[in-house]
């Protein structure tokens, strides 16, 4: 089958409706006209394009006397009788389709072989609202989309640095994913732009089934670690502050998150609510946010720990211990409040909002009563449950809340069944891990390992912005300096 246009009308059109499968599609519209005295064809997707857009090209495309086609239409076309600001030529079917697959109209002109591509598309997206994972009190409400163009967009609102880059790829062989790689080109280290780039082009897949989740798991192929490497916000000023440190996005059409990189561990445990607020509340909010992370891992496990050992408890928590009898071991209790924790988290995901609420607090209330009036839980078990289950939800990052919940099982279970011994073992497994793991050649628990002064004082006291005078060293950014 032939590949490219030709200057005859009919094969032309025939090559896109088969291409586009036009017969098949009810949604793929093909509208034969005359104007000008020429045939004219236009092929689009029912839904991308936009309705006024194509009236008004429509409109003008009549008014065309006959014969003023005659010599270079598409010039003429192009440069008088299309308003649209975006207009290409193409001769090749397969970019002419994936083209119009992705929004664009494609109008043929008799006696032409190349056609042009219209940028009249309009996608359908919902309002730019503040995303629920990342509110905060005083700030900007707008978040990402699920739009590629309206989330860049977001991006230079903010940013009107004409060397902010927005570079467009295209991934999946089926799909033909759209994507963006966003970084301020004076500030960006380009060591880490061309590896992200070398990566993302050698990525060989039907589609992106779970959109930026798949070009994580692309990036970092890695099985092991539990700890995530990218770091996803659906904030655009939190994107902005990133690119002015030098890092890099990745923008993928279909998904409301953006992720940064490189990212650190403690790049997880920032919050713009922060940064909302004066520097010395912005600390005290971090400290306490750092503090309810830290109970949510160990509190239960060094609890459960402690009550199998007596011997280890100091005498300064001699309180620490069961009260009262139970007839369910320890271990079990614990287990299944884990399980039980985690089922009502899915539970509240797949209910409906104006049941959410309701389902908690029986499941909260109701169940936890009932379970120690029966002997099942013991009330220390259930205090100490719901402590680590509300510090959990502290924690800033979604996927880092799902670690932390993954390390806290791991702790209980190497002290259920190896002790004290086990217990720092696997204290010792996940420290390792965290020092071992690298994101993009960036060491995972900078700046403390390697250790840079500066950027932990940054960190632990939320240094105020007129002496941040300096952009991270871990980024390796070209302009060094923010600011004299």
């Amino acid at each position: 089958m032939k590949r490219t246009l030709s200057d005859r009308y009919e094969e032309n059109t025939e090559l896109l409706t088969k291409e586009l499968n036009v017969d098949k599609n009810f949604d793929i519209i093909k509208h034969e006209f005359q104007s000008g005295g020429v045939r004219l064809c236009l092929f689009l997707v029912d839904g991308f394009g936009n309705d006024l857009s194509i009236i008004h090209m429509l409109e003008n495309l009549s008014r065309l006397e006959k014969d003023q086609l005659k010599k270079d239409p598409l010039s003429i076309l192009q440069q008088r009788m299309i308003p649209n600001a975006e207009i290409e030529r193409s001769q090749e079917v397969k970019e002419i389709a994936t083209m119009v697959l992705a929004g664009q109209s494609a109008l043929i002109v008799e006696d032409c072989d190349e056609l042009l591509l219209i940028d009249a598309r309009e996608y359908p997206i919902r309002s730019p609202e503040e995303p629920d994972l990342e509110r905060v009190v005083r700030g900007p409400r707008d978040g990402f989309v699920e739009t590629l163009v309206f989330n860049s967009a977001l991006i230079r609102r903010r940013l009107r640095d004409p060397s902010l880059m927005m570079e467009y790829l295209q991934i999946g062989r089926r799909s033909k994913t759209d994507i963006v790689i966003g970084y301020i080109g004076s500030i960006a280290d380009p060591e880490l732009i061309r590896r992200l780039k070398k990566k993302l082009k050698g990525i060989e897949i039907d589609g992106l089934t779970m959109g930026e989740k798949t070009l994580e798991e692309f990036l970092f192929k890695k099985m092991m670690s539990p700890y995530p490497r990218v770091r996803y916000t659906e904030r655009p000023d939190t994107v902005a502050s990133h690119l002015l440190e030098g890092h890099v996005i990745i923008i993928t059409d279909g998904s409301p998150s953006v992720m940064i990189f490189p990212t650190t561990y403690w790049h997880h445990m920032q919050h713009a609510e922060e940064y909302r607020q004066e520097p010395i509340v912005g600390a005290f909010l971090r400290w306490v946010r750092l503090v309810a992370v830290f109970v949510s891992i160990f509190l239960l496990p060094v609890w459960f720990l402690l009550e199998e050992n007596e011997a280890l408890v100091p005498e300064a928590l001699s309180f620490i211990g069961i009260s009262e009898s139970f007839s369910v071991p320890v271990f079990m209790q614990i287990l299944i409040a884990e399980f039980g924790l985690e089922i009502l988290r899915m539970a509240a995901i797949h209910t409906p909002n104006a049941l959410a609420t309701a389902l908690g607090l029986v499941a909260a209330i109701l169940i936890s009563e009932i379970a120690i009036e029966v002997g099942v839980f013991t009330s220390e078990i259930v205090l100490y449950t719901a402590v680590v289950a509300m510090a959990g939800y502290a924690t800033p990052s979604y996927e880092m809340g799902l670690c932390n919940r993954l390390i806290r099982l791991g702790l209980i279970l190497s002290v259920g069944f190896f002790g004290p011994i086990g217990f720092f073992i696997a204290l010792m497994a996940f420290f390792l891990t965290l020092v071992k793991t690298k994101t993009l050649n960036t060491p995972y628990m900078w700046p403390f390992l390697p250790f840079n002064g500066r950027a932990a004082a940054d960190f632990l006291l939320r240094i105020p912005q007129p002496y941040k005078n300096n952009r991270p060293s871990i980024v390796h950014p070209i302009d060094k300096k923010r600011q004299p």
